[in-house]
This record gives C-alpha cells, structure tokens and sequence, in this order.
C-alpha cells in the first residue's frame, strides 16, 4: 500500500515552520506523519532572497517563532543573513522534517479522502494539506502602455538588491506601501526621485497600538471570508515614517505625484502633458498570494479570493491557508500555524476513529 500522510505543509517560511512545530506538539510524529516541502534550496524563507541594504534595523518587526527566541544581532546586520540562520537553527531544534529543495506544481484531489501533492518529479499522498507558500514568488507589475519601449531599467522590489545601482540616475518609484517608502529613503541618498501612486498614501499620525492592529487585521479577515482577494494588513494601517526615514522626507522624496498614463522611451508621461525623464522605474507594488499550484482544488469564490473559515478553505476544510490575507505577516503567521495544526488533527478525527 502507497504510504499515507496525515498532513504535509508547503512552504517552510514562519508560516510553515509554526505549523510544523504545532503540528508536533499535538502528537503527529515528525517525517512518519506529516512533512514540510520548500522550494528553497535552504532555510529561511523569503528572507534569504531580499535586498542586501535590508538591515535589521530597517524590518518592520518578527515575531519570534514558537519555542525560540528571536536573536539579538546588531542594527546594521543584513536581515538575509540574520533571519535564514535563526530559521536554520529553528528546524533543527525542533528536528522539523524539511524536504528541499522541492517545487510544489500541483495538488489534487483522489478521492474526496485524499490529496496528491505533486513535485519534482514525486508525489506525496495526504489526508490534509498546509499551504503556507506566502506570497514572494508573485511579484505583482501593473501594465501601461509603452512599457516595453523603455530604454532604461526595470526593477521590481523582488529583485531589487540596494541603492548603489541607482548612483547618479533619476529613478521613478512606483507603489503606495511600506517597501515603497522604504527604497524612496535609500534611493533618494544617491539618486532624484519621483514617486507615483494610484492613490494619496494614507500617512498614519497616530501611534499604532495593539487596538488598532486587531481593527485592521479583522477587516482583512472580513474579506478573506467573503472570499474577496486579500488586502495587505498595512493596506488599512496607513503609512508611518520611521526616523531613518525623516531625512528623505526633508530632502521631498515624499512628495507625491499621481500615476502616469504612459511609458516612453525615456521616462514617464501624464495624461496632462507632463513628462519626467528617468533612468529607471521600480516597482514596488507588490505581491500576490502564490497558490496557483492549488489551481485543481477549485478552492476560488466568484469574488476571486479563496473564501477562508479561520485559515480552513471553504470550499474544502482539508486545506489549511496561513500567511494569506490577515496571517500575511509574522504575528499573524504563528497564530496562523497553530489554528491550522488544530484544524488538521480535528479533520484526522474520522481517520483515527
């Protein structure tokens, strides 16, 4: 007989790794029950692949994983080699059964029991299945037209890797959330800038306390259970400036223009005339959630979102969603996990019985 898993988690981000470790914690034996598959060829999740000049003092805040601590590095260390050892150190203190690196390119349905989780060239087969894939291999591009008649450079927050490249240029950066705030500090020390937005960013005043925080993760939640496409938590926290950032704002890299209407060979035009030269445009306008693999599961609402109870999708419970919508970030990520490793041994129940 074909050996049967009682879960298997996609994605060994925080999302995934808090569920491995709950998932333990509740009784499933680790390798022998269920396994983590990640794509990356080591640890650390996203973290691994951002940009070198994301210092510690520049995240806007982790969670420490569940039964560790997060360390104490100093400010200017880069978080892509802080994060990735600490998550490294993670898996191994808790022996969490990692298999890398492993693309998942699909999940089906059996038999109504079970899924066939496909990758690499394998399959595993599972009564319940974690997605945890986050969004990081989505980069989102909006399309206007003459974009492919730009002669300068194109650079997404994915792949975009520090200022120095940018030395000496006029740069338009496009995008109204943190990553965008954050690059218009660091590119504005070497370069001119000019920010675009869809809309006025929405600058926050007040101090963010935990009510607030609550407020806006429900009303991502209220979307998710519609079965609406996930919003960004800081899409309804509103923008803050840090200190590190007061110096761009003094020097205007905050000053706002409304998004252009068109791409030309050298810059970017308005539908009034205007047209601002530029070497390079960046997009920082983020991501989208990396389940296309979960394409055949028909997990979709008709509003285009995949419709969540908790982190269980409505269409079919045996799927677990975390790091999607409201547990889109580190908090969130290890509630997230421990809700899905409940979840998962409550839909073992009838298998045990």
């Amino acid at each position: 007989m074909e050996r049967v898993l009682s879960s298997v988690v996609v994605g060994a981000g925080q999302a995934g790794l808090s569920t491995a470790y709950h998932l333990a914690r509740l009784g499933l034996r680790p390798a022998l029950d269920f396994l983590v598959l990640d794509a990356n060829a080591a640890p650390g999740g996203a973290w691994q692949h951002r940009w070198s000049s994301l210092s510690m003092a520049d995240v806007h805040g982790i969670a420490a994983l569940p039964g560790l601590a997060v360390p104490e590095p100093a400010a200017a260390e880069p978080a892509r080699s802080v994060l990735p050892a600490y998550f490294a150190e993670y898996e191994t203190r808790y022996s969490l059964p990692v298999l890398r690196p492993v693309v998942v390119t699909g999940v089906e349905d059996v038999d109504g029991t079970l899924l066939r989780v496909r990758g690499e060239g394998r399959y595993w087969l599972t009564r319940t299945l974690v997605n945890a894939t986050g969004t990081w291999e989505r980069p989102f591009v909006p399309s206007y037209p003459g974009q492919a008649r730009f002669a300068g450079r194109q650079v997404h927050t994915h792949d975009y890797d520090g200022p120095e490249t940018f030395r000496g240029q006029h740069v338009v950066v496009v995008g109204g959330g943190a990553s965008a705030v954050q690059l218009l500090a660091e590119i504005s020390e070497v370069a001119t800038t000019t920010w675009v937005t869809r809309r006025p960013p929405a600058w926050r005043t007040e101090p963010f306390t935990s009510q607030a925080g609550q407020e806006a993760v429900a009303r991502v939640e209220e979307r998710v259970r519609q079965g609406l496409p996930p919003l960004s938590v800081v899409s309804v926290t509103g923008l803050a400036l840090r200190e590190q950032e007061e110096a761009a704002r003094r020097r205007g890299a905050y000053r706002r223009q409304p998004m252009f209407s068109r791409i030309t060979a050298d810059g970017v035009a308005w539908a009034d005339g205007r047209h601002q030269d530029a070497d390079a445009i960046v997009w920082a306008t983020g991501f989208r959630p990396d389940v296309r693999h979960l394409a055949r599961l028909d997990l979709r609402s008709p509003a285009g979102g995949i419709a969540l109870d908790g982190t269980a999708a409505v269409q079919d419970p045996r799927v677990q969603l975390v790091g999607y919508g409201p547990s889109a970030s580190t908090i969130g990520a290890n509630r997230a996990g421990r809700t899905a490793a409940v979840n998962v041994t409550r839909q073992l129940l009838p298998a045990a019985a």
